[in-house]
Order: C-alpha cells, then sequence, then structure tokens
C-alpha cells in the first residue's frame, strides 16, 4: 500500500548572489498532470498564491486522464502567456509515437493503461502530438549560480524511478557525471528528496494529476531562492477529486472506471 510521504525540506547554502538582501525568486516546479484539469488549475491558483516568479514542467501532460487534450491545451497557453519551461514526459512521448505495436506490448504488462493510450491519441489532435513530440527530454537552467537541471524520471531514463527508499549511494549513481546542484524530477508521483555527498539536491516533485495516495492531493515543489541560500519544499492542495474522477469514467474506455476510482484513493502504481 503506497502512503504519502511526510513532504520533506532541503536547504543547501551557495554565494555570489548579486541580488539585495529582500530579493526573493520563487520558482514552482509541477510534474505529471495526466489530463487532471481540475487538479491543474488548483494548483496554478496556489502557485499565484505563492507568488511565484516561474513555473517549471516536467511533464506527463496529458495520458490516462480526465481531459488530455484540454490539459495539453492549457499548457500552450502557459508557455505563450507566462514564465513557462516544459520538458517531455515518458507517456507524452508514447502519446506523440504511438502505433499498433506500441499498444499491444502496452497490452501485455498493462492493458487498463494501453485502453487510455489508444484513447487517448483518439481525442488529442494532430497538432498536439506534435507539440509534445517536441518537447526537450531534458532542460538545464542557470538561476543566480544555481545549476538545475529539469528531469522526468531521472538523468538517464525518461521512466526511472526516484522513489523516496532509495539509498543514498543508489541516488547518486543515477545522478553520476550530472554538475547540477539541483535536479528536479517526478515519474513515480511521489514526493521525496535526497541531499547528495557531493552535495547535491535530488527532489521529486510528485504529482499534481495523479497522487499515489489513499487520500490524494495535488503535489508541487517550491524553489525559492533568497541572498546566499536556497530553499525547496512540497505543497500539497486540495481539488476537486470527484468531479475529476466522475468525468474520467465518462470517457468510457474499457478500465476507465478503475483510473477515476485512483483519482479517490490510490493504493497502488497501476489499476487492478
Amino acid at each position: 500500500m503506497l502512503a504519502h510521504p511526510r513532504p520533506k525540506y532541503i536547504i543547501n547554502y551557495l554565494t555570489d548572489f548579486s541580488r539585495g538582501a529582500n530579493y526573493i525568486m520563487k520558482i514552482a516546479v509541477i510534474s505529471d498532470i495526466h489530463g487532471n484539469m481540475q487538479a491543474l488549475n488548483a494548483v496554478l491558483d496556489n502557485i499565484k498564491a505563492e507568488k511565484c516568479d516561474k513555473i517549471f514542467c516536467l511533464g506527463d501532460l496529458a495520458m490516462a486522464g480526465p481531459e488530455p487534450s484540454k490539459t495539453i491545451e492549457k499548457i500552450q497557453q502557459l508557455l505563450e502567456s507566462t514564465d513557462f519551461t516544459c520538458i517531455q514526459g515518458n507517456t507524452d512521448e508514447m502519446i506523440a509515437n504511438c502505433d499498433n505495436q506500441m499498444i499491444h506490448l502496452l497490452k501485455e504488462n498493462n492493458p487498463i493503461m494501453a485502453n487510455a493510450l489508444e484513447n487517448d491519441v483518439t481525442v488529442i489532435s494532430e497538432e498536439q502530438k506534435d507539440f509534445l513530440r517536441k518537447l526537450p527530454a531534458q532542460k538545464e537552467i542557470e538561476i543566480e549560480g544555481i545549476k538545475i537541471l529539469l528531469v522526468h524520471g531521472s538523468p538517464r531514463k525518461n521512466n526511472e524511478n526516484i522513489f523516496n527508499d532509495l539509498k543514498i549511494e543508489e541516488v547518486e549513481e543515477i545522478i553520476k557525471g550530472v554538475d547540477a546542484n539541483v535536479i528536479f524530477c517526478g515519474h513515480t508521483h511521489v514526493p521525496c528528496g535526497y541531499q547528495t555527498n557531493t552535495k547535491q539536491t535530488v527532489v521529486n516533485v510528485g504529482s499534481v494529476g495523479r497522487p499515489f495516495s489513499e487520500k490524494p492531493k495535488s503535489c508541487y515543489a517550491i524553489l525559492e531562492v533568497k541572498n546566499n541560500e536556497f530553499s525547496i519544499k512540497h505543497n500539497l492542495v486540495d481539488y476537486d477529486v470527484k468531479t475529476a474522477s466522475s468525468i474520467l469514467q465518462e470517457r468510457g474506455f474499457d478500465g476507465a472506471d478503475k483510473l477515476a476510482a485512483m483519482l479517490i484513493s490510490a493504493t497502488s502504481r497501476y489499476p487492478q
């Protein structure tokens, strides 16, 4: 059974910032929206209330959710209207490059997710698939001397899991060769954070649209930079779970009801 881990807060001290003592930069880092507009809108409201300057999105925008096409459209609008950066998640890549062979292979291991993908590609436009296809797999950003790496799964693979129970040696092996001060990831839908022996900070920001918990709340992270330090926290956000679940169930593909139930309470990673 998956329990929602207690959010972890990580502090790391750096130097050579040029801003004044009262300057604070706040960056929201979101991931794994999975077509859940109710969750996304609630998180965007929370980000606004937190007065964040930028938003980084780590992908998995649409697959197996209530409103996949509408969610992609919203992300495209955010890219045009706000300081918003987005990379590609593993399911974004799947939607963009979906073919019969992919569906067949997925059905052997996870038929419900295969059914969701098969339905997703019928409601997502070709223009939106092309948008997903062109998203970068990773992105390096430097802010006030902090080197940041955005990935979906890990620096090695977009579907590698960084869970909350790894040994620090495992985390260090996963990020070996990366010189970023901070690595943000998603994919597992479980928030956590690590400080390595190389003084690097690795944060899984959790999931906006498909949190894995018996009492799900949307989760994202906020990076705050002030003077000679940065801090990272996870925010948990309530949203209209019942409406999102109802919309997903109404999509009607085989297994949509089980995916909808997971929005209410998720005790496993995939529907049974």
